[in-house]
């Protein structure tokens, strides 16, 4: 089934170092942007991460430092990957909770700016699991009856991600072709950081999703307990993270 369109959509996919949202890097990004007209624009491209890609991750994906060495950086690519997806909602597969957090943290780095509040995500993964409980290959078996060639490819997956979604509207009928709708379908619960460290209580107040403060109000812990902040600060955190805690006390103090 075609998708309905307000705007374009990004489905896009990553390999990476590693499965650390704060510390590993992208080694190889792939994106599929759907215009509303159904036109489909590709573009893939390897990047040099800076640092070691360790064995357990080239075992995945298959690339290997010698691979990318002579690679553009993440930052050498940033703004024109940020005019690329300005305006654009996203999908992806497990995107939400570990292709998108990354995303955002190499933008923070390279120091360019992009603003993903006001776009929308469909995590194909979310209504897969809440509809079959499956993997991707097994998605991609089960929903377009194909084996699914070259997986952990990044083009690869990123195409039968968009094929799998498309195939879902036509297989359940109460699931409505509209990325709003879609995208709410797909969450799993607010996240004020995409990380998941910072939640959204049922009254929209930021909370933490972690740790001893599990559930308590960000904006109360770091008042009764200033301390917190600056761990939270020094800490291994995403820099989104951080960002967000830091709108948050800055919020708390004009008032």
């Amino acid at each position: 089934m075609k998708l309905k369109l307000k705007r374009p959509i990004v489905f896009f996919d990553l390999e990476t170092t590693g499965v650390d949202t704060a510390r590993d890097r992208i080694v190889e990004i792939s994106m599929i942007k759907v215009m509303p007209d159904g036109e489909e624009i590709t573009r893939t491209r390897r990047l040099n991460p800076g640092m070691h890609i360790p064995e357990e991750a080239t075992a995945v994906h298959g690339i290997t430092d010698d691979d990318v060495k002579d690679c553009p950086s993440f930052a050498q690519v940033a703004k024109s990957l940020a005019q690329f997806i300005s305006g654009c909602d996203f999908g992806g597969f497990n995107s939400n909770r570990f292709d998108l957090p990354v995303l955002v943290e190499e933008f923070l780095r390279a120091g360019v700016e992009v603003d993903f509040k006001r776009r929308r995500f469909v995590d194909v993964q979310n209504i897969f699991h809440k509809k079959e409980q499956r993997t991707l290959v097994a998605a991609y078996k089960f929903y377009c009856d194909r084996d699914l060639a070259d997986a952990h490819s990044a083009e690869a997956d990123t195409r039968a991600t968009y094929e799998v979604l498309q195939a879902q509207l036509d297989r359940y009928d109460d699931l409505e072709n509209d990325i709003d709708a879609l995208a709410e379908f797909s969450a799993r619960g607010e996240c004020a950081d995409y990380a998941g460290r910072i939640l959204y209580d049922e009254r929209g107040v930021e909370v933490f999703g972690f740790g001893k403060h599990r559930g308590r109000s960000v904006a109360e812990v770091f008042a009764a307990e200033p301390s917190y902040y600056a761990w939270m600060m020094n800490g291994d955190f995403p820099l989104y993270t951080k960002k967000v805690i830091t709108e948050i006390r800055m919020r708390e103090k004009t008032k």
